[in-house]
């Protein structure tokens, strides 16, 4: 028998209108009314092993799709459970609405289970953080949290409702989707950074996940090519120009920032990733532009040569414009550019044989060279873990936009499992590749059984080391010695998982990776490629994010 119309009801039919499709969960009473206003109204309902992997599922969804991602978290546990989860959304600038339950306002202050006052400690790392005020109230109230969300700048926002509301009756609200107005960027701060342009002769352009977020790939594309600019993409920018492009020139990107005059960097923080936004050397800084999508974003702990915020399309376009004004001439930089693709093009040729590297034990290299193998054009690549996803960030690229997934800044292991599940509902007929590190398997494994019940099928990759190799390496430089760095040698995750109803298996010599890659593919399951590599290579990183 059908349940009376209440206020969860009314909160699904707005997610519903501002485009969501799938509420993401862990079970709890405090939230039942919305899982029966998904009932309802139609919204599928996926529920996880852990309420992190929730928002991170949530958090994937509106990486990939560019619509709001929705998770459903029950009281107090359920809630903190999920803080890292937002907390990346915030460092993304992911628009995610999480919605928790509460304790009944009815019986509030008198102890009742997991009474909390959540909106405090999810204010920090949200654009708005509130509890709903009434039953009555719910429509207006989470249609405020998703126009909130989608606004420049994305972002999470956090809404919790009293038990009591929730399964109290609601009037039906009229839901007013608003798309918000693309932000015009300012004319003159565009004609500055085309006179930077025109004067430079050895520039660079930065495309971060904003431009992709802000749907500006093809304005971004454009751009590089009218102007003939080389081009070095960080986060989610990774394939709006696809590999083997001739502008791309990711791997001459320490030469590129050495010797630039020039950085253009469009839709992501000038922060560690970027050397904090100094490029060039000491004796000869780059000029420095910054290009957010909200004023709010642009950098404040340096001072650029110039700057300009707005709708990342429109800035692109306008800038191409002004560029014109200007006098930009394409090819004043064809010698840099050139320089530029010959690097890359050494790094690439220079990167052959370790790529096709017999040593036992396996170099995670040859890992890399055996998944390019196998990999479609349309394949959404998703990284969880340290050293063995930096050298995914090195060797993987992607072909097109959108189709990449990192935790991002914040740098939250644990990302992969959620973000894996929210993968495969984004992309049904695209392979989904997950990279692990053997330690940030310890962090989400068990919704490997998400995957089965749920019947989403990703090949998983482990690469295997037994050690925390971000920590290990660096602590013997530092102090001779390391503590707290060791992992189970060939621990059998791949067992792990066909435990849990999957597949899997342990590779240990590199002649074993690529059949094993294909029987994951072709497997239909989710599966797992269990690789043992070799503990004493670490991944030759720059940076450590200090």
């Amino acid at each position: 028998m059908e349940s009376a119309k209440h206020a969860g009801d009314a909160a699904v039919a707005v997610s519903k209108a501002y485009g969501v499709e799938t509420m993401f969960t862990l079970s709890g009473g405090h939230v039942f009314p919305l899982y029966d206003g998904a009932v309802h109204e139609g919204m599928r309902i996926l529920d996880v092993r852990h309420e992190q992997s929730a928002v991170f599922a949530a958090e994937a969804t509106a990486r990939l799709t560019r619509k709001p991602g929705l998770a459903v978290l029950t009281a107090g546990p359920g809630i903190t459970n999920g803080v890292s989860g937002v907390a990346t959304a915030h460092f993304n600038g992911s628009p995610v609405v999480v919605m928790g339950g509460r304790a009944p306002q009815s019986r509030w202050g008198s102890g009742a289970l997991q009474e909390l006052d959540h909106p405090p400690l999810l204010k920090p790392i949200t654009k708005l953080s509130f509890t709903a005020t009434g039953a009555e109230s719910v429509g207006q109230d989470v249609e405020m949290a998703f126009r909130t969300a989608v606004a420049p700048h994305r972002g999470p926002v956090f809404l919790d409702f009293y038990m009591d509301h929730l399964f109290s009756p609601s009037p039906t609200h009229e839901v007013r989707t608003q798309t918000p107005s693309p932000l015009e960027p300012d004319p003159d701060d565009l004609a500055a950074i085309a006179r930077l342009l025109a004067e430079a002769e050895r520039p660079v352009l930065v495309y971060g996940s904003d431009v992709w977020m802000d749907r500006a790939e093809e304005a971004a594309r454009d751009f590089a090519e009218t102007w003939r600019l080389p081009v070095i993409p960080n986060g989610q920018g990774r394939g709006i120009l696809p590999s083997g492009h001739e502008l791309l020139v990711t791997r001459a990107r320490s030469l590129a920032f050495k010797q630039a005059d020039l950085v253009i960097v469009i839709g992501t923080p000038l922060d560690f990733r970027l050397g904090f936004g100094w490029f060039g050397s000491r004796d000869a800084l780059a000029r420095v532009v910054h290009i957010a999508d909200a004023p709010s974003q642009l950098a404040t702990h340096m001072q650029p040569a110039a700057s300009a915020a707005g709708d990342l399309s429109v800035v692109l376009w306008s800038l191409g414009t002004a560029c014109g004004d200007a006098g930009v001439k394409p090819d004043t930089y064809a010698s840099w550019v050139s320089k530029l693709a010959d690097t890359a093009a050494a790094a690439i040729a220079g990167d052959a044989e370790l790529l096709a590297s017999d040593s036992d034990p396996i170099h995670p290299m040859r890992v890399y060279g055996e998944l390019g193998k196998v990999l479609a054009d349309d394949a959404v690549v998703i990284g969880d873990g340290g050293d063995f996803v930096s050298y995914a960030g090195k060797y993987v690229e992607p072909k097109q936009p959108g189709n990449w997934l990192d935790p991002g800044p914040y740098g939250c292991l644990g990302t992969g499992l959620g973000y894996s599940v929210a993968a495969r509902l984004a992309r049904p007929s695209s392979q989904v590749v997950l990279l692990l590190g053997d330690g940030a398997a310890g962090f989400s494994l068990m919704d490997v059984d998400t995957l089965v019940r749920h019947r989403l099928p990703v090949v998983m990759i482990c690469g295997n080391n037994g050690i925390w190799g971000l920590e290990k390496h660096p602590m013997q430089l530092l102090y001779g010695y390391d503590v707290a760095a060791e992992l189970q040698p060939q621990c059998r995750y791949d067992q792990v998982v066909t435990a849990l109803g999957g597949g899997g298996e342990l590779v240990t010599k590199p002649s074993e990776i690529g059949p094993a890659l294909r029987r994951a593919f072709d497997s239909g399951i989710p599966y797992m490629v269990n690789i043992a590599t070799d503990p004493q290579i670490a991944y030759p990183r720059s940076t450590t994010g200090v």
